[in-house]
């Protein structure tokens, strides 16, 4: 029996177990030896409802104490542009109403150059804003719980990221998780009918200047730290050997169940696209194969479905398109430059800016806003079919999505 990867955890799940530490120490008084983390899904449902965590995780806090986090009350004290400002009652005579706490990331069995990073939580509190009784648990509380980028938390200086320029580098679903975690602890410490004050959390990463050089962060222009990221809270290792063992057994059982269609995704969000398309098709019909592109398309090419479908985003098609068997960032670069001739030969006006692109995502919306953009994209649509079509050794119908979740061609 083959060693079993271990599993670690997200630095957004990090930075909530730190703030939840920092906030019960505020409230409490007491540093508490570990912090249990609501891990996403937890996604705006609409009318104020929000999705319950998929599971808890329990995490050690490696230290908490009263006050700002060093590191943070030195980058005020400088006056760091890269910090987001100290709140107003955070005036020195108020200091109790702050509070700090450590969790040590730790990405289990994969390789990744944030573990061991200490990801540290500073909660300030400031003034009562409502009572719990007035606000329901569901209730995204955006307006009272402020986040916050400290010292090593990377700063977005490009579009085309799902953040605004300038802000923090603390992706959507770790703001919703904390935002979660910290709504829910607070009516569990405070109770039922006590009154919600606001927060502030700043997030701030003492080894994270060092180790964004080691990311991809400067070449999508973040700049003077770590990326606070996760989708999923826990980080699930897999070996090549492994992923394409996992692969070979999806489309073993999607042909012994009698799928006739089989639709390969990139990742789980381009799977629930393809769900949502084919409603019909039975679950075991959708493999995940992840940037193995060639390797599942030969397989998939060798056994009898009758189709076979290919779900992906933008960045993906690209590599695709440009012949990459495999897509993975770290083996395969987006050739913007391949891009940008490509909408020259279409006449684009955009092709310079396309050439000057950092993301895919970027580079897609300036072809979308573009009056030959269309004709670019369903190039490159048609390139990328090709090139699966020669993996799988017979034809391959392919979905491209935006970003926003749209589907932008297929064919």
């Amino acid at each position: 029996m083959g060693n079993v990867l271990r599993e670690g955890f997200t630095t957004g799940s990090a930075a909530t177990g730190a703030a939840l530490a920092a906030l019960h120490f505020l409230v409490s008084g007491n540093a508490p030896e570990s912090a249990r983390v609501p891990l996403p899904p937890m996604v705006s449902q609409g009318c104020g409802q929000t999705s319950q965590p998929r599971a808890w995780l329990e995490l050690p806090v490696a230290a908490c104490a009263p006050g700002p986090a060093p590191e943070l009350l030195s980058a005020w004290s400088q006056h760091d542009a890269m910090v987001d400002p100290m709140p107003e009652v955070m005036a020195p005579e108020k200091m109790g109403r702050a509070a700090h706490a450590v969790v040590i990331k730790d990405g289990g069995d994969d390789p990744d150059v944030t573990t061991g990073a200490h990801i540290t939580a500073t909660v300030v509190m400031g003034s009562s804003t409502a009572s719990c009784a007035d606000v329901p648990l569901a209730e995204d509380w955006a307006q009272a719980i402020a986040i916050c980028g400290g010292p090593g938390v990377g700063r977005v200086t490009l579009p085309g990221l799902p953040l605004p320029v300038g802000t923090a580098a603390i992706n959507p679903v770790p703001r919703e998780q904390l935002r979660f975690a910290l709504n829910a602890a607070l009516r569990a410490l405070l109770g039922t009918d006590a009154a919600l004050p606001q927060l502030w959390v700043f997030l701030s990463v003492p080894e994270g200047r060092d180790l964004a050089p080691k990311t991809f962060n400067p070449r999508l222009g973040i700049v003077g730290g770590i990326s606070i990221l996760g989708t999923q809270g826990t980080v699930r290792p897999y070996s090549h050997a492994a992923w394409q063992a996992t692969i070979r057994q999806g489309l073993d059982v999607a042909r012994a169940t009698g799928c006739q269609t089989v639709c390969c995704s990139t990742g789980r969000r381009s799977e629930r696209l393809l769900m949502a398309r084919y409603p019909e098709l039975p679950a075991q019909s959708f493999v995940q194969v992840a940037d193995f592109a060639a390797y599942s398309l030969k397989i998939a090419g060798e056994m009898d479905f009758r189709h076979i479908i290919w779900g992906c985003f933008f960045g993906k098609l690209v590599k695709l398109a440009q012949g990459h068997s495999y897509t993975h960032a770290g083996s395969a670069a987006l050739d913007m430059q391949a891009l940008a001739q490509l909408a020259r030969r279409e006449h684009a006006a955009c092709a310079e800016r396309i050439g000057q692109c950092i993301t895919a995502a970027y580079a897609l919306d300036i072809l979308l806003a573009d009056p030959a953009g269309p004709r670019v994209l369903a190039c490159v649509v048609r390139k990328a079919a090709a090139v699966l079509r020669g993996f799988a050794g017979r034809p391959v119908r392919v979905h491209f999505y935006h970003f926003d979740g749209s589907e932008v061609l297929m064919l």
